[in-house]
């Protein structure tokens, strides 16, 4: 992560001279995967008691692969700035699904994942 004086002055500097482009819906993306319960579980979560179907944030963990096509997706078609997949990822958000306690490691990991993403753009911003 870069210094974040840096990174302000960066997208300020971005902002002077065009118009800076956001990366899009990720639910949707995410969503027409089309996974499978198992899918959505990974092995770290193969045995809950609750049904995990349909948590976004949860692939940061068990399908990073995914998450990271999505991102890179995005700044292949020219998103300045790729958002982490992070956006329920707090104990009120994850409450639902009864994995209040993965959310640290959701977001470290939803963070882990856009940065690598943005970094192999070289130019790239990471908002989360």
């Amino acid at each position: 992560m870069g210094d974040p004086a840096d990174v302000r002055n960066r997208l300020s500097s971005l902002v002077g001279e065009r118009i800076v482009v956001l990366d899009g819906a990720w639910g949707v993306l995410l969503q027409g995967q089309g996974l499978t319960e198992e899918e959505f579980r990974g092995e770290r979560f193969r045995d809950h008691d609750r049904p995990l179907k349909g948590d976004p944030d949860l692939l940061n963990l068990t399908r990073p692969e995914l998450v990271s096509a999505i991102h890179r997706a995005y700044l292949e078609a020219g998103a300045d700035i790729t958002t982490t997949n992070t956006f329920t990822a707090t104990s009120i958000g994850q409450g639902d699904y009864g994995l209040q306690d993965a959310v640290f490691d959701m977001n470290v990991a939803g963070a882990r994942l856009a940065t690598e993403a943005a970094a192999a753009f070289g130019d790239r911003l990471v908002a989360g």
